[in-house]
């Protein structure tokens, strides 16, 4: 059973970032699974602004969208005021071209979690189910203290 740990439906749609919603960008849903590590869904018509002259998605644009789809998940997952710090380290693939106007599913999903790191990956899909694009990364975590920290 899926479960929500934190509010962010404020962050639905561009998550905060005006860049996500200019490349087309809208975060859809979130939550947390069974070993409470996040996830993050959105969708992705690329405009114009992410295409190269061709109408072809810029790999720099991917991992745009992938960072912050990684993003999302982590923070869906994590309590109260803790949230994300800064990405640490990101690998990005893309394997097919994305191309202007077209509709793509976009996943992030947390993969561990510890106490200053925490680890994620996100990948592009296309109408077909097949994967376009795809990243792993590392990111600083903000912790708030503990009552016993403070």
């Amino acid at each position: 059973m899926q479960h929500r740990v934190k509010d962010m439906d404020r962050w639905l749609g561009d998550g905060g970032m005006p860049l996500l919603a200019e490349v087309g960008v809208g975060f859809e849903d979130y939550g947390v699974d069974g070993e409470d590590l996040g996830w993050a869904e959105a969708r992705w018509t690329p405009t114009a602004l992410a295409c190269n002259p061709h109408g072809i998605v810029q790999a720099g644009v991917h991992g745009l969208v992938l960072d912050a789809a990684m993003n999302f998940a982590i923070n869906a997952a994590l309590p109260g005021r803790d949230r994300t710090r800064g990405t640490l380290e990101m690998k990005v693939e893309t394997m097919r071209p994305a191309a202007r106007d077209q509709l793509y599913r976009v996943r992030g999903e947390v993969v561990r979690m510890a106490r200053q790191v925490c680890y994620a990956e996100a990948s592009v899909h296309d109408g077909e189910g097949r994967i376009v694009s795809r990243a792993t990364g590392t990111f600083m975590l903000h912790r708030e203290p503990t009552p016993a920290e403070a």
